[in-house]
């Protein structure tokens, strides 16, 4: 009877050491996103709080008001431009050390009328000199079923992991593709 007592207590322990173990890997998951910043954005981070608490505003509000609007201007004619639209991001950090960094990223949008998602792995290499990135473990994601002579194209283009392929080709099909369904309604 006094071995099941200990059994008990022992199991519980086990349970809240694996619950310590699962905590901290999830408190140096949420260390390692909060030092994935830049040193640029870092530096520009400290003025901007050094500026607001010597009492310089950055800028006033009718600056900020107009550089918003210009942003909001650039956003649009990019949109109509390309017909590319995103809707959400995230980001995880998998990896961090001095010379190698590796991020999971999902993103989702529209290009025109197209529904897209995307989820890919970037690996960026910091030797001396410079930084490399490369994509890895591309995965997009489009109803087949209506758009299945993208198939062999999507096929490609997870294989190669190249994005810029990929959104350039759809935004040339995605037009062409509002043109054909405009041109068949036409003839209904």
């Amino acid at each position: 009877m006094d071995k099941s007592i200990y059994q008990v207590y022992e199991d519980e322990i086990q349970l809240l050491e694996e619950e310590i173990k699962l905590l901290t890997e999830k408190y140096e998951d949420i260390q390692h996103e909060s030092t994935s910043f830049s040193d640029e954005e870092i530096l520009m981070s400290i003025k901007l709080f050094q500026r607001e608490h010597q009492g310089e505003v950055h800028g006033s509000p009718l600056d900020l008001k107009a550089e918003l609007e210009s942003l909001e201007r650039d956003l649009s004619f990019i949109v109509k431009f390309t017909g590319i639209q995103f809707t959400s991001h995230s980001k995880k950090t998998l990896e961090k050390n001095a010379n190698r960094t590796v991020q999971k990223h999902r993103l989702s949008g529209n290009c025109r009328s197209l529904p897209f998602q995307l989820e890919f792995q970037l690996l960026e290499m910091q030797n001396k000199e410079n930084v490399s990135a490369v994509i890895t473990d591309l995965s997009i994601i489009m109803e087949s079923g209506e758009y299945s002579e993208l198939s062999k194209f999507l096929s490609s283009a997870e294989e190669h992991g190249n994005l810029l392929l990929f959104f350039r080709s759809l935004s040339s099909y995605a037009e062409w593709h509002e043109h054909r369904r405009c041109t068949f309604l036409h003839f209904k």
